[in-house]
């Protein structure tokens, strides 16, 4: 993972997306038309947090929520956390590889992890056209999201190596 270079992304998260979220507009706004249609959204592929914290802004409500809840889980959980847009989602990686990425969809929130058949217990979804070791789990409110289970799937897949990483 060459690209990431920012001094930036290294830094603990917690603050900024609170921030982030705190500067937010309450309007309801329609969904993106990527949303509907089940596609990811149409976001530039970038690295860093700004890309990421941009890319959380443009969905709407409750997905935009659960998004900020997983980021700040990742930021919390995982030293060393890099941000990236790839793909029109937001992916997530520490050390040479990315471990897993989260993007908003009508009436949920995508969480995939890579390498997720490695994980105990497997997570229960298998996303089509993200690899067939690909597994996850789709989160279509704040309250779905099991931080413990979470939290130990982003240790667990942060030990083996991500997608272009070498294994530690």
């Amino acid at each position: 993972m060459s690209v990431r270079k920012s001094a930036k992304s290294s830094k603990p998260a917690g603050r900024k997306v609170q921030e982030h979220a705190a500067s937010r507009s309450k309007v309801a706004r329609p969904l993106p038309e990527s949303m509907v249609t089940g596609k990811a959204s149409a976001a530039k592929a970038a690295a860093g947090d700004e890309p990421v914290f941009a890319y959380i802004a443009t969905l709407p409500e409750p997905q935009r929520s659960i998004v900020e809840h997983v980021d700040a889980l990742a930021a919390r959980t995982l030293p060393g956390l890099q941000r990236a847009i790839k793909w029109g989602m937001a992916y997530y990686g520490v050390g040479d590889g990315w471990c897993f990425c989260c993007g908003g969809f009508a009436g949920h929130v995508k969480l995939m992890f890579v390498n997720g058949v490695a994980l105990q217990p497997v997570p229960p979804v298998t996303p089509v056209a993200m690899g067939k070791d690909t597994r996850g789990v789709e989160l279509g409110s704040v309250a779905d999201i099991d931080e413990q289970r979470i939290a130990s799937w982003m240790r667990q897949v942060a030990a083996v190596p991500g997608v272009g990483g070498k294994r530690r």
